[in-house]
């Protein structure tokens, strides 16, 4: 853990910033942070939970790549609730107030053969640092990815760079080809057989994927993004039904079996704060 007052504080500074894309209302934010012993052991499938400010919440977010060199690690965040908008705001030469990781079990990287990677809106940026780990240990990787629209795309070339193959979709069409990731996934799984199938995204998109990949028995793997508080295992509150039993995403997973997942049961956590979420957007907006 890095958190700010320590001897340490220079190690949670943002060495850059950037946008990776701004359109209706939505913005997408990369940056570097500076965080060394984290840099240097954080591995593809794990995250980070961090703080921008002392009297704020924690969240936790991907990491992306890490630089064990630089000592940085790349975290990417699109505004959604309060905290992300005020990590939006940070810039490059600014603090956070604390960062923890990393957290989480690491993908289990190995020769599975033929995969795929489904990535839903920022969930791109979460399968990036997966397809990378697979392709560099043997695997023929293919990529579907996939917005809403053109504008809301992220990290198409280096997705490329990383796959075998790289499917790209849009729900209206403005890029790549029309449709969602699931139609694409489908005709792949109907062409020929695959071993992995490992898909980041919104919850109803994970849950669209377990359907379509249970007919072919394939093994598929999702990273959930369940509400987390502590994200270290003593507040539960990122719990999940998994096989029937109770688990919790953040020392559990994220990643479960995507068959075994009651999906419902995310679907309604995930919703408990919605409205306190916007009641405090409100709030702040006023102020």
């Amino acid at each position: 853990m890095v958190k700010k007052g320590s001897n340490v504080e220079k190690f949670m500074k943002i060495i850059d910033k950037e946008f990776l894309m701004e359109s209706q209302g939505t913005r997408i934010v990369k940056l570097t942070i500076l965080v060394p012993d984290i840099a240097a052991k954080a591995k593809a499938g794990q995250f980070v939970v961090l703080m921008v400010k002392e009297e704020g919440e924690r969240i936790p977010l991907t990491v992306v790549k890490a630089d064990p060199v630089k000592g940085t690690v790349m975290l990417i965040a699109q505004e959604a609730g309060f905290t992300t908008k005020l990590l939006a705001q940070m810039n490059a030469g600014d603090f956070l107030y604390s960062v923890v990781g990393p957290l989480g079990h690491a993908t289990e990287i190995k020769k599975y053969g033929k995969v795929i990677l489904v990535g839903g809106g920022v969930g791109i940026a979460e399968i990036y640092p997966v397809a990378q780990a697979f392709k560099d240990a043997g695997n023929e990787v293919t990529a579907i990815i996939g917005s809403r629209t053109k504008e809301l795309l992220i990290l198409e070339r280096e997705l490329k760079e990383a796959s075998d193959a790289c499917v790209v979709l849009t729900d209206d069409g403005s890029y790549g080809r029309k449709g969602f990731v699931t139609q694409a996934l489908q005709e792949l799984l109907e062409k020929s057989k695959y071993d992995l199938v490992y898909a980041v995204g919104p919850i109803p998109m994970m849950r669209a994927v377990s359907l379509v990949t249970k007919p072919f028995g394939v093994l598929t793997l999702v990273s959930l993004n369940a509400i987390m508080v502590d994200g270290t295992g003593m507040c539960g509150g990122c719990r999940v039904s998994v096989a029937g039993k109770v688990k919790f995403s953040c020392v559990d997973g994220p990643e479960f079996d995507a068959s075994q997942v009651d999906w419902q049961e995310l679907l309604t956590r995930n919703s408990v704060y919605t409205e306190q979420e916007k009641h405090i957007c409100r709030l702040h907006n006023a102020g």
